[in-house]
């Protein structure tokens, strides 16, 4: 996972100004976030329900999985016009 630059000629093709890029991208980034806690949640729920006796499988450096930062994530969705955002009307 290397460092890349952004294309702020790609991002300004995709929205009116940087302020709306940025907003859009820290939304989806948000809701990129969101998803991670929600399945780390489920899983975690999915391990309590076990019996007084039963062990539980203790996390080690070997089976680690690195994943994408959520920044990451949500400026390829942008660039790649998967993320869908609306202007808000009220000033």
């Amino acid at each position: 996972m290397g460092l890349k630059t952004i294309p702020f000629r790609e991002v300004e093709d995709r929205a009116e100004n940087m302020y709306e890029a940025v907003a859009a991208m820290f939304g989806q980034a948000r809701s990129e976030l969101e998803d991670r806690i929600l399945n780390r949640k489920i899983l975690d729920h999915q391990n309590d329900e076990l019996d007084v006796f039963d062990e539980i499988e203790e996390p080690s450096p070997e089976s680690y999985e690195e994943k994408e930062k959520v920044t990451t994530v949500a400026i390829d969705k942008f660039l790649k016009g998967e993320v869908v955002w609306r202007k808000s009307n009220t000033i």
